[in-house]
């Protein structure tokens, strides 16, 4: 997963790209005032190697009106939700904070506003509290202003309103819904959209990153025996027919394999649990055998015999009785 992540970070590292996620997926007035011409990267020194190692995340900002306003953008790959992911903004923003009054990047002798996202593309639903307050139990009366308050915006890739069969909007809008493509068609159109999206000169560059990032993606989803295929494309946005219907033949052949492999261990699993079933059924004919045997002997009581064999005493004069028939 480490290359994926590596491939949604050199896309954010990309001006165009956190422009679109905002205006795309972050609400507020305050973005239709935003200049993104002035959107720019800033490095985050404040956070240690070590951390750095932890996650991924990005600083940037953007003049609204006569102020600076910083955006920072974590993205989140987790299998699940970090239930902690609050405590960790706080930590950071605090930590931004610092690194600001440090620089003097102040306006009026205080600190600018601090945008933090979190990008979370993972399975489950996010669940985790979004507002650092809800991380802390209920203060005792008198104490609620000493809770902490610090929200942050979440988007939650899976569970965005995207529309596979509509136009697509701006650039990130693709990238999440190439992320979650259930069809060649579906990847087809994102990738005809992003050919026209991407042809400025000025942004080969980003159209280079994309390139790679749906390799990644394709390298994912493709059998093995395809992928050196895919890494000798040298486009990949120019989707042209051949392209599709390559594509689309791929798909066709994982989701063959993907049956074949499902089937496979249905069977080995229905085979496996007819197994344990006839050991199970194997064992309970042995104890009755035992059973019978010793009730033959006449030299054991009911009491005795349900004892030895691991059956009720019912069971013991039911199968006296079968032989007494």
């Amino acid at each position: 997963m480490a290359s994926h992540d590596t491939g949604y970070k050199l896309l954010f590292s990309h001006p165009e790209m956190v422009r679109d996620l905002i205006t795309g997926f972050v609400p507020g007035d305050w973005v239709r005032a935003a200049d993104f011409s002035t959107l720019a990267a800033e490095k985050a020194s404040f956070v240690s190697d070590d951390e750095k190692e932890r996650h991924d995340d990005l600083i940037w900002r953007v003049r609204i009106g006569d102020r600076w306003l910083w955006v920072y953008l974590l993205l989140e790959f987790q299998s699940s939700p970090d239930p902690w992911m609050a405590i960790r903004i706080m930590v950071y923003m605090g930590l931004l904070a610092q690194d600001l009054v440090r620089r003097r990047a102040l306006h009026d002798g205080r600190l600018p506003p601090i945008l933090p996202i979190v990008l979370y593309n993972g399975g489950p639903s996010w669940t985790a509290a979004v507002d650092v307050k809800d991380c802390f139990v209920e203060p005792p009366a008198g104490l609620q202003p000493a809770r902490p308050r610090l929200t942050y915006h979440l988007v939650d890739e899976a569970r965005l309103a995207l529309h596979p069969d509509g136009p697509v909007r701006n650039l990130s809008e693709a990238l999440f819904r190439l992320e979650h493509s259930r069809t060649p068609g579906d990847v087809r159109r994102v990738l005809q959209a992003l050919d026209v999206l991407l042809r400025d000169p000025d942004r080969q560059a980003l159209r280079r990153a994309f390139g790679l990032w749906v390799k990644r993606l394709l390298r994912r989803r493709v059998p093995a025996s395809h992928v050196r295929e895919v890494e000798a494309i040298t486009d990949i946005m120019e989707a042209d027919s051949m392209l599709a219907e390559r594509i689309e033949t791929w798909f066709e052949e994982a989701g063959r394999n993907g049956l074949a492999k499902g089937l496979a261990k249905g069977l080995e699993q229905g085979l496996e649990q007819g197994l344990q079933e006839g050991r199970v059924q194997g064992a309970e004919t042995a104890k009755r055998q035992v059973a019978r045997n010793l009730l033959a002997l006449g030299v054991l009581t009911e009491d005795q015999i349900a004892a030895a064999v691991d059956l009720s005493v019912d069971e013991i004069r039911a199968l006296r009785d079968t032989l007494d028939r």
